[in-house]
C-alpha cells in the first residue's frame, strides 16, 4: 500500500511530495496527481515512480526480463496480497522456493523492482515462520535475507533473523 510506495520512493532517491490514497475495500493504492486522473494500483504507481527515478533496469532489460518482472509483480497483487489462510501462505512459499532454486534474484541475476515490492509483501509472512518453516524454504529465505540487506530497501523494517550457516551449507 501506502507505506512501501515511500519506502520504494526512498530507495530510488525520489524526493517526497506525492500523495498517496487508497480506494475501496481493498485499499487499492492511489497516486494524486496535479493534472488529470490519478494513477491507480501498486504495479502502476511503482512502475511510474520507477520511470520518474530514471531507474528503468529496475523493470527488466530484455524483453524476457521484463516479462519474468510483470509476472511477479502480477503474482504479488494477486496471491500475495490476497493471501488469507496458513494454507495460502504455504503455497506461495513453495512456489518461491521452486523458482529461486537456482536464481539469485526473482528475474534471474538481476534485481528488480519485483524483489522490492515481493519483499515487502512477504516481510509479515517470514517474521511470522518458525527456524524448521526458514529451513524448509530455504531457497526463499536465502533471497529474503539478501534483499533485506540490499542498499536502502528494508529502511524502518525490522530484520528478519536467519540462521547464516544454514543458508549458505547448500547453496550452489
Amino acid at each position: 500500500g501506502p507505506e512501501e510506495l515511500a519506502l520504494l520512493e526512498k530507495l530510488l532517491g525520489l524526493p517526497k511530495g506525492n500523495k498517496y490514497g487508497v480506494q475501496g475495500e481493498r485499499k487499492v493504492p492511489v497516486l494524486q496527481t496535479n493534472n488529470g486522473p490519478g494513477l491507480t494500483g501498486l504495479i502502476t504507481i511503482a512502475a511510474h515512480l520507477v520511470k520518474q527515478a530514471k531507474k528503468d533496469q529496475l523493470l527488466g532489460s530484455t524483453a524476457e526480463e521484463k516479462a519474468v518482472v510483470q509476472q511477479w509483480l502480477e503474482y504479488r497483487v494477486t496471491q500475495v496480497d490476497g493471501c488469507s489462510s496458513k494454507e495460502d501462505t504455504r503455497i506461495i512459499l513453495k512456489n518461491l522456493n521452486i523458482h529461486l532454486e537456482d536464481k539469485v534474484y526473482l528475474a534471474g541475476n538481476i534485481f528488480t523492482l519485483a524483489d522490492v515490492l515481493m519483499y515487502y509483501g512477504l516481510h509479515h509472512v517470514m517474521m511470522d515462520l518458525t527456524v524448521q518453516e526458514k529451513e524448509k524454504y530455504l531457497n526463499v529465505s536465502r533471497w529474503f535475507n539478501h534483499i533485506q540487506h540490499y542498499p536502502g530497501v528494508r529502511q524502518h523494517l525490522s530484520n528478519v533473523i536467519f540462521i547464516k550457516n544454514r543458508l549458505y551449507t547448500n547453496a550452489h
